[in-house]
């Protein structure tokens, strides 16, 4: 049964690029997968893009495509990436001038357009998974941008593209569309789907399942961390899969890396919503077959809904925020008076905040108060933020903390304040009709 080897090459925007040059070079790869785009992202991007028509697209694209494409063009590995983000043709036209400036002609890249669909549902009064609906955030929208699935990724794929660009897509259509390109499965095989999308599920987040996320020191040890090797996945023509890593890297893959993997991010094992097929893990069974790799059989996948998730950004205020430590004998009861002290100061001078927080970071910041034990630290830092209407709200949180510098508890250091507008996530569901893709393929 013919097998092919997709090598995740980045787990997230900020992953770092030496696992996936080493994937590039000695992985044998036939696809090298980045997935870089989450939520908040795209609607940053986004506003990137309205202040310049050519950018917006992941500021780490040309140093990762200038680290691996030499190697995978030697190697005949295709790449795909969401590194498009809210503008997959600049993104494409970066890619093609990288090739050119390396000597890579002939090099192609398709553009997968379409995702942004916020014209397309501007004047519709959609429900909002979170409540409300698409009207109550009226001119605060500022990106509406649809799941697309596996199909145009496979047809870029078959349009001769070595390199596809897409903008939003659902993560495992990163890994389904190779699939569904080298294998020839067909739209409603929705067993083979289902199983696509189980791989693209273990493989999106790279390091996480090489034991990066799992590590726990004294409870789950993972050796050579700061050399983590990214995952390969070896995936024959019915959709098993085994999960591995380059010899001589670091990390581990084993069957408990693989299964907390599989529940990463996973509302219900058995009805797992994608834009090609809703899959079915509950069924799915993990086997060591050797040193760092794990066989992955059992997956399963129904009928698609038929909607599409549609990630909506929006302006939601502004956020203020300071910092300082206190250190030494008496710093808890210090940083106490200090949170006080900042409480008190706003109410005076009546600072409206829609929400705020007043943490101890060392003591209560996570679990608060009611949760948080033990002894007293011999250092903490003071944090207040708050989210408020406007800049200079927003600016007055920050000033109040740095002002304890002199007008509060002894021995205050280390203050840091910012601003920074807010971009928040909502989501709806629109039918699959409404979006529309198109490809664009440039060549060097």
């Amino acid at each position: 049964m013919r097998t092919i080897r997709i090598g995740a090459g980045a787990g997230f925007a900020g992953d770092r690029i030496a696992p996936a040059v080493e994937l590039a070079q000695r992985g044998r790869l036939d696809y090298l997968v980045f997935e870089c785009l989450a939520e908040r992202t795209i609607a940053l991007a986004q506003q990137e893009r309205l202040k310049d028509p050519h950018k917006g697209y992941d500021p780490q694209l040309e140093r990762r495509m200038s680290a691996v494409l030499p190697a995978c063009r030697a190697a005949g590995t295709r790449v795909v990436t969401n590194m498009g983000a809210a503008n997959p043709l600049a993104a494409a036209g970066v890619v093609r001038d990288v090739a050119r400036r390396m000597g890579l002609a002939g090099l192609k890249v398709a553009a997968v357009t379409g995702d942004d669909i916020l014209d397309s549902i501007a004047e519709n009064d959609l429900p909002l998974l979170e409540g409300g609906t698409l009207s109550d955030l009226g001119s605060r929208v500022i990106s509406a941008n649809a799941y697309i699935g596996a199909g145009p990724i496979a047809e870029a794929l078959a349009a001769g593209a070595d390199v596809v660009v897409t903008g939003r897509a659902a993560d495992p259509a990163l890994f389904l569309g190779p699939l569904i390109h080298a294998f020839g499965w067909r739209s409603d095989d929705w067993q083979r789907l289902g199983k696509g999308v189980l791989v693209g599920h273990l493989l999106e987040c790279a390091g996480q399942i090489t034991g990066g996320y799992f590590a726990d020191p004294g409870v789950k040890d993972i050796p050579d961390l700061a050399r983590l090797g990214f995952p390969i996945g070896e995936v024959s023509e019915n959709g098993d899969l085994i999960v591995t890593k380059l010899e001589g890297t670091g990390g581990a893959v084993t069957t408990a890396t693989v299964k907390e993997q599989l529940l990463y991010e996973i509302e219900d094992p058995a009805r797992y919503l994608q834009p090609d097929v809703v899959a079915d893990f509950s069924q799915v069974r993990v086997r060591s077959t050797g040193t760092d790799r794990v066989a992955v059989e059992g997956g399963r996948g129904g009928a698609k809904t038929g909607l599409i998730k549609v990630c909506v950004g929006h302006l939601d205020g502004f956020v203020g925020e300071g910092q300082i430590s206190y250190a030494g004998a008496g710093a808890l009861e210090r940083g106490r008076l200090a949170l006080a002290i900042v409480r008190e100061r706003l109410a005076m001078t009546s600072v409206p905040m829609v929400e705020a927080r007043f943490d101890l970071i060392g003591v209560d910041a996570l679990h608060g108060a009611d949760l948080s034990r033990g002894g007293a630290p011999y250092e903490v830092r003071v944090r207040v933020v708050a989210r408020t209407g406007t800049v200079a709200d927003a600016t007055a949180i920050g000033n109040e903390v740095e002002a304890l510098y002199t007008n509060g508890p002894a021995g205050g250091g280390g203050c840091w304040k910012s601003v920074r507008q807010v971009v928040a996530i909502a989501s709806t569901l629109v039918p699959e009709s409404i979006v529309s893709t198109q490809l664009t393929v440039f060549e060097a």
